[in-house]
């Protein structure tokens, strides 16, 4: 395979997916949908995250944040260690859904474990039961013109985020999409539809890192070509 398809990585890029629960897998295909010459992994193991072959990024899927959660309370698991010990280096990480709560600086009514990376502050469950789950056509500038199938599965909201946040799409009760700097959320589950582009531009958030850092030829990189990719205007 040429260095070209490598988009100017001496390797292939390495994406995780944290496999503990939730539909990790349906977010690796997504991820090859979006660009099938990366490579996707499970994550189950800190050596996974900072070893000799460790990931350039990590998406955190949806599922039970209590759940996870009790694993951070514990405070002797070493992936979670480690995953906070890269994000804070700046590994890009997506979190979904109960991805999103578990990177939150604060939840609304809630102490429970969590990695505290992102300066927000989510509400679980903001719409109820899961028979509420819902799916709208969600403006996204980021993504392009065509609104994105944005489905919600008792999905959290973002209540307010710091100065540092880039709020890149809203519904009427709140903040479902931002990013701050190598860190992307969203409330809704972009995994379970067709179309792949929150994950092409998660992706380029990662080519984007490794050209930062040395490990991407800046020249060969390929950015992502929806309408203001990386260059958002800051939310007030």
């Amino acid at each position: 395979m040429s260095d070209k398809k490598l988009t100017g990585l001496q390797r292939k890029i390495r994406v995780g997916v944290l496999a503990l629960q939730g539909d990790f897998a349906e977010h690796m295909n997504a991820l090859q949908r979006a660009d099938s010459e990366i490579e996707t992994s499970a994550v189950r193991y800190a050596e996974q995250i900072s070893g000799e072959l460790a990931i350039d990024a990590l998406v955190i899927p949806g599922g039970e944040s209590t759940a996870i959660a009790r694993l951070v309370d514990d405070g002797n698991d070493p992936l979670f260690a480690a995953i906070k010990s890269r994000a804070q280096s700046g590994m890009p990480v997506y979190g979904t859904c109960m991805g999103s709560i578990f990177l939150a600086r604060e939840i609304e009514g809630s102490k429970q474990g969590r990695l505290a990376l992102m300066d927000i502050a989510v509400k679980r469950n903001a719409f109820g039961a899961q028979r509420r789950s819902f799916e709208i056509d969600l403006p996204v500038a980021e993504l392009g013109a065509e609104a994105f199938p944005a489905v919600f599965i008792r999905a959290p909201i973002i209540t307010s985020c710091g100065p540092a946040v880039t709020v890149m799409a809203t519904i009427a009760e709140g903040i479902v999409m931002a990013r701050q700097d190598n860190l992307l959320i969203s409330a809704f589950h972009p995994e379970i539809v067709d179309d792949s582009r929150v994950h092409a531009y998660f992706i380029d958030m990662v080519r984007s890192a490794l050209t930062a850092a040395g490990s991407v030829r800046s020249s060969e990189a390929l950015p992502f070509t929806g309408a203001g990719a990386l260059s958002p205007a800051p939310y007030h």
